[in-house]
């Protein structure tokens, strides 16, 4: 281990000196002598209740006069002498319903091969008689207003199924037929 020389000073009190200046600046510098804040003298708090002051008597014999000048708006709306005629729909033209006249709208449906016809059919009367015969388990009995919107709907797909059915659109018939059978499955009686 080596060993490291220490300085020796000659004049003892020098040294002494030089360590008390340094203890002063490191007192003074780093802050050893924290100020305190002054605190609250408590007997300065004062303990008394607010003085309110007392309602001065007021007689409301005589009520002050108050002036106000009474202007007439003039009118903005004039009355009509006679009630407004109601608004009738035109009739139709003599000679028959006007939609046979239109042509149909067209359409678009993409071509479906016999097999995915013969399918299409059958899987849209399946679910309708599946669909059917879960709404038939309903009737008579008495349905809170969710299960009222349930079965509106149900027919809704229902009936738009039928409408394709008669339209030749056995895609949009499957969909709204399949819509119809899984929303009625919510009746049905769970095993």
């Amino acid at each position: 281990m080596p060993i490291i020389p220490v300085p020796v000073y000659a004049n003892e009190s020098s040294s002494k000196k030089f360590l008390l200046l340094v203890c002063a600046c490191a007192l003074v510098c780093g802050g050893c002598v924290p100020k305190k804040r002054p605190a609250f003298p408590v007997n300065q708090l004062a303990m008394n209740h607010p003085i309110v002051p007392q309602p001065a008597d007021v007689s409301l014999a005589d009520p002050p006069e108050i002036y106000f000048e009474m202007e007439l708006a003039p009118r903005l709306v004039v009355p009509r002498a006679a009630p407004a005629r109601p608004r009738v729909a035109a009739a139709p033209a003599p000679g028959g319903p006007v939609t046979a006249e239109m042509p149909r709208e067209p359409s678009i449906a993409p071509e479906l091969s016999d097999e995915q016809l013969s399918a299409a059919q059958s899987e849209t009367h399946q679910s309708l008689s599946i669909a059917e015969r879960n709404l038939s388990l309903v009737q008579g009995k008495s349905l809170n207003s969710a299960q009222q919107d349930l079965v509106s709907k149900i027919r809704g797909f229902v009936d738009s199924a039928h409408e394709a059915m008669k339209q030749n659109d056995w895609q949009r018939a499957r969909s709204q037929a399949k819509k119809a059978e899984v929303l009625s499955r919510e009746f049905v009686p769970n095993p």
